[in-house]
């Protein structure tokens, strides 16, 4: 096995570990819900042109006020 070969290998280990790494943020970001923020304002633009877009501030807070007067499925 010549030099180069080694060197693909170690390559190749760090672009499945960085696709892994990737793979996991996307995860967690998911389940945290940071991606919400963004998803509404592009549902936002598309459905409702004219109206204004929160701040991320304003938008979090009327999610979680909304979620403490109709908490659905969550225990507490």
């Amino acid at each position: 096995m010549g030099a180069g070969a080694g060197a693909a290998a170690g390559v190749s280990r760090l672009g499945g570990a960085a696709r892994a790494w990737g793979a996991l943020t996307w995860y967690v970001k998911g389940v945290l819900g940071e991606s919400d923020y963004q998803r509404y304002v592009e549902h936002l633009r598309r459905a409702h042109p004219g109206d204004p877009v929160p701040t991320v501030g304003d938008y979090w807070r009327e999610r979680y006020a909304e979620q403490d007067v109709n908490p659905g499925a969550r225990c507490c």
